[in-house]
């Protein structure tokens, strides 16, 4: 058989699924040897492709039926599973919508210890993919134990920046203590275990600390939102209807709008592909989510009365717009090179922690810098 040929196989019915490597719910990578036993949990069809070695070429012709190493398959669900499915994450998706609505607006501490144990379960995810083969391929990732110490630590960053009013201390040291781990660790340290520890405690534990300083850091009073003259006094009264507080509800309204704008309008008008990174993503669907995303901060500036001009709750809906898309580009980029859909599998039907937060994480810190410094510029 030819190194570049491939052949293809259908499986109608099947019982138990015992292949251990999964990429995907719906795709999976399966070793040549085992699909003679392939079965699966449900009846379903497989439709599956040979993958030839890269190592053929080396080899005679008698032996290249051997070389080919794997099988990419997909598998297409019965139907009623993707309803079945997409109920699922609508469920999830309402249930995680209110409870982060409850611990935004009570703020404080809970907002930040519920921030710190998000920011430690999408640690733990970036380290899992970072030491997965499609990234560990090309390069030696952090040692496990050093990996569990960066999602520690990136977990404290929210706390100590609430506590302290600042990160840039902490993360400095932070940084300097997993540079030193790595060059005393015995064997041969790598620059590449030092760059994909120190991106992920700037990634997975210093942007998410902007969302502290932006909820909790602002606490100038809100006088000109309506809520706060009937805001019980019990909960607060007016004065806990922060800058803070608002901005970070219509930031993160924002951000759900601009996602369900996208997906609705790019799978509905969707035609010209935005980058290879995310082949779903569209244009179309972009400028959806771009119109959907000011359409909302500007409804919500006018309920909330801030910001009080159009031309700058507008230019917040830009921001928090471009901040979403990059950070669910970042976060696919990564996915894409360590071969697998989903950071993990704790959120049903949404798959991980970074899965479901990806937007949110350089959204906090663009938002911090515009009410910091573009606002006052602007006299508001």
């Amino acid at each position: 058989m030819a190194a570049t040929a491939a052949a293809f196989l259908e499986v109608d019915r099947c019982g138990l699924f015992s292949l251990p490597l999964s990429l995907s719910p719906r795709s999976f990578l399966l070793p040549r040897r085992q699909l003679p036993g392939l079965r699966l949990f449900h009846p379903c069809r497989l439709s599956a492709a040979l993958v030839p070695s890269s190592k053929a070429a080396s080899k005679s012709d008698s032996h290249r039926e051997d070389s080919l190493e794997g099988v990419e398959a997909v598998v297409v669900e019965p139907k009623g599973s993707q309803g079945r499915q997409l109920r699922k994450r609508v469920i999830f998706g309402l249930g995680i919508g209110l409870g982060a609505g409850g611990v935004v607006v009570a703020g404080g501490w809970v907002f930040t210890v519920a921030l710190a144990a998000a920011v430690f379960a999408g640690a733990r995810e970036y380290f899992e993919l970072v030491r997965s083969r499609g990234i560990a391929a090309g390069m030696t990732p952090p040692p496990r134990y050093l990996s569990r110490v960066c999602s520690v630590i990136c977990a404290f960053m929210p706390i100590l920046t609430l506590y302290f009013g600042h990160i840039d201390v902490s993360v400095t040291s932070s940084a300097f203590i997993v540079a030193m781990a790595l060059i005393l660790q015995r064997g041969n340290p790598r620059f590449a275990q030092l760059s994909s520890a120190v991106f992920g405690l700037f990634y997975c534990g210093y942007l998410p600390c902007f969302w502290v300083k932006l909820r909790c850091g602002l606490s100038i009073p809100a006088l000109n939102t309506k809520l706060g003259h009937v805001w019980p006094v019990v909960l607060g009264g007016q004065a806990h209807w922060t800058v803070g507080l608002v901005a970070t509800l219509i930031s993160i309204s924002s951000i759900i709008a601009a996602d369900t704008f996208a997906f609705l309008g790019g799978r509905a008008f969707g035609r010209t592909p935005l980058t290879h990174i995310s082949p779903k993503k569209t244009l179309e669907g972009v400028f959806a989510g771009l119109t959907g995303c000011i359409v909302t901060a500007v409804l919500l500036s006018k309920i909330l009365c801030w910001p009080r001009t159009l031309l700058s709750a507008s230019a917040f809906g830009v921001l928090n717009f471009t901040g979403s898309l990059f950070g669910d580009l970042i976060e696919s980029m990564i996915k894409r090179d360590a071969g697998v859909k989903d950071s993990g599998s704790l959120i049903p039907g949404h798959g991980g922690i970074l899965d479901r937060c990806d937007s949110y994480v350089c959204t906090g810190a663009l938002c911090y810098s515009f009410v910091k410094i573009v606002l006052p510029l602007l006299g508001v």
